[in-house]
């Protein structure tokens, strides 16, 4: 039996049980909430490291100083839903990118409908999700570009949509660059999201001539 509103309000701070609608989920889930929706079922989403957090601010504060420059579009951080399709779950990637000629699907609390680029840092908790469930959801709903990050591994995978609908990896060029097709003129020098500490972002810019 679905959990109505008014339960969802009294339970604000406990996980729901059972199955509940997307409506009522992005209803129970505040800002401080890290869960995403899945065939009705509420799924928690494990703290992330240190680590973890330090690449996600990076990439943040690069694209999203890249994006604003240039007038390409959004970044956004989890926390922030991202409703993949009609019967597709309600995901919460570490960040995304929309561009300016999707921005009307942009809402108060959630993304309706894929982003054009998503970004997660895998994590031993979140490896087969980000490898497996969220691959599939990601490429049917037609999400054009997916990175995949494993800081553990030292490792960057990233996957565009092609002609037949399906994910292809792209290999990095030989400087060890990726070259951004969702956003226009971006490259990542892949090394970067290795270095302890990981470089200032003004000197990123300065590379990428932004400043």
């Amino acid at each position: 039996m679905a959990i109505t509103s008014s339960k969802l309000n009294s339970l604000k701070n406990t996980k729901p049980e059972g199955k509940v609608s997307y409506e009522d989920f992005l209803a129970w889930c505040d800002e401080d909430t890290r869960a995403e929706w899945v065939d009705g079922e509420v799924i928690m989403v494990t703290p992330a490291s240190e680590r973890h957090q330090d690449i996600v601010r990076f990439l943040v504060s690069l694209l999203s100083l890249y994006t604003e420059s240039k007038n390409l579009g959004r970044v956004l951080p989890a926390p922030f839903q991202m409703k993949l399709g009609k019967d597709l779950p309600g995901r919460e990637p570490d960040l995304f990118f929309v561009a300016s000629s999707h921005l009307d699907r942009l809402r108060d609390t959630y993304l309706d409908g894929p982003a054009d680029m998503v970004i997660e840092i895998i994590s031993k908790d979140s490896i087969s999700r980000d490898r497996g469930e969220k691959f599939v959801e990601y490429e049917a709903a037609g999400v054009s570009e997916y990175w995949l990050i494993d800081p553990v591994r030292q490792q960057a995978e990233f996957y565009r949509i092609g002609a037949d609908n399906c994910y292809h990896p792209i290999l990095l060029d030989a400087e060890g660059i990726y070259r951004s097709e969702a956003v226009q003129g971006f490259w990542l020098r892949v090394s970067w999201l290795w270095q302890e500490p990981l470089p200032r972002v003004l000197d990123v810019c300065r590379e990428l001539n932004l400043l």
